[in-house]
């Protein structure tokens, strides 16, 4: 199992969870409603705090705290 990503502990209300793809660990992947195929490893893991729209979206979603 992955570890969660940044943006569930930061409590985005776009993030959806982890995906399994073909239904195994090894295709386990964070998606949320601006990346539903797979949030990239600089938003979910790294320092991106993803306030902004990205050029790799085809979307305006970007982080909002679930208040």
């Amino acid at each position: 199992m992955i570890a969660p990503p940044r943006c569930w502990e930061r409590g985005c209300i776009h993030y959806i969870g982890i995906s399994q793809p073909d239904g195994t660990e090894i295709s386990e992947r964070p998606v949320c409603d601006a990346y539903p195929n797979q949030i990239p490893d600089e938003i979910a893991y790294g320092e991106d705090l993803h306030l902004t729209v990205r050029g790799d979206q085809n979307n305006k979603i970007v982080f909002e705290k679930d208040e």
